[in-house]
Order: structure tokens, then sequence, then C-alpha cells
């Protein structure tokens, strides 16, 4: 981690958001929830908005919602939003259906969790010089915990927390690869929690750049006064 300066050239990326989740653990609508008085999908997209290595982000969001996010980037603004497409029914569909709408061009792609609002633009950054180097990127951070492999709540092994690391987002990679893992794992109907996953089932070696532990995801309400608290601190030390 720490590998890559400022000093990398621009790097032409489309950054996809996932905002098609159903937020049952939210208990309600996450992605219009307010966080310091604006939606967390609005500080979500504010942050790729402004990334200069960002060329465009494709916005997937629910399918009866798609209307509803078009409206909340034309009312903030957000000029980089080229798309907002449907979302399906898992992970890997809603991925592969922002991905498959990027502009041709673009030499990067991006997916990012629509709920993980405190992202910085420096972590994204990050990610695509990562991605630049190596064709596969994602942040994370080192595991503060002990981890249990376990099943049927039995222990089965205790990995060295050393080598356990948690991922987040954006993670960011060849457009092929990503197109082509996503797809395999449809095809085959292969359950992944993120994006990485789908190219390591195939081998494809995936790179960490750093994370943060504020690149916090909004998952229950607990997360928002979190982000909250976040938020607060990030205003006092400016």
């Amino acid at each position: 981690m720490g590998l890559f300066t400022k000093e990398d050239n621009f790097f032409c990326c489309s950054a996809v958001v996932v905002a098609a989740g159903e937020s049952s653990r939210f208990g309600g609508d996450k992605m219009t929830a307010l966080l310091d008085g604006e939606p967390i999908l609005a500080h979500t997209l504010s942050v790729f908005e402004t990334c200069e290595s960002v060329s465009e982000i494709v916005l997937v969001a629910p399918p009866d919602r798609v209307q509803e996010f078009a409206e909340l980037c034309d009312k903030y603004g957000f000029q980089k939003v080229t798309k907002v497409v449907m979302g399906g029914d898992t992970r890997v569909e809603s991925a592969l259906s922002g991905a498959s709408e990027t502009d041709r061009r673009a030499r990067l792609i991006a997916v990012h969790d629509g709920a993980r609002p405190l992202v910085t633009r420096q972590i994204v950054e990050d990610a695509i010089r990562g991605a630049r180097w190596y064709k596969a990127a994602v942040p994370a951070i080192p595991s503060k915990d002990t981890v249990k492999l376990v099943e049927k709540d039995v222990i089965l092994e205790t990995p060295a927390r050393e080598a356990c690391f948690a991922a987040q987002t954006p993670q960011v990679f060849d457009p092929a690869l990503i197109k082509g893992a996503l797809t395999n794992a449809l095809d085959k109907g292969l359950s992944v929690t993120d994006d990485a996953s789908a190219l390591e089932i195939l081998g494809v070696p995936v790179h960490l750049t750093e994370g943060s532990e504020e690149n916090i995801k909004i998952t229950t309400p607990l997360d928002l006064q979190i982000a909250e608290t976040i938020l607060k601190a990030r205003k006092e030390r400016i």
C-alpha cells in the first residue's frame, strides 16, 4: 500500500455507483436518508463528481426508482452522471448492468457502493492508480479483530490476523476483466459479496490500496449515527 503518488498522470476512469439494494437492514430507504442534511447518495456522488480521474458516473438504481434518482442528480447538479440505469436482483446483476453502460473509451471502471458516502477523493485516486498498474485494485484496511472461519457455529480455522483485511470500495478494474468476471459469475449463478471476488474466482490477482476506517458502509441506523460523527469531526479538522 502507499505505492502511488500524485505524480501519476490523469487516467480516464468510468465510475459505476451501485445504489440498487433493498436497504432491508436499514429499516427504510438509506439512499435518500439524510446525512448532515443531504441524502446519503448525494454525498457519495459528490466525491466522484470532483475526482479529476473520473470522466463519467453511471448510477445503478432500483428498477422503480430510476426517474427519482435521475431527478436527484439534476437537483444537485451532478454533471458527470451520464446515465441512470436499472439494477438487478443481485449485486452481480447490478454491477454488470452499470459496467455494461460505461463509455467504451474508458480505460478503467471503478465500482462503488452508493452507501459509502464518506469515501474520499484520495481513496478513489489511489485505487485508480493501483488499477492502472495492476489492472485490479481494491482499497482495504487491516483487520483489528481476530477472524474465525466457521461452519455451523463451529470454528474451523483462525487465520493470522496480519493476513486479514477488510475490503472497501471503490474497486477499480480493467473494463474487459470486470465485465468478463461478472458475466461468468452471473452465468454460473455464483454468489459474490464484492466485485473483486468475481475476479478471484477466475484466478485474477487483485492488489490492495489504502482504505480508511472512515470509509464505512451505511447498513444500519447505527452506521448513520457514526457517519454523522465522522463528518462532524472532519469539519472540526478544517
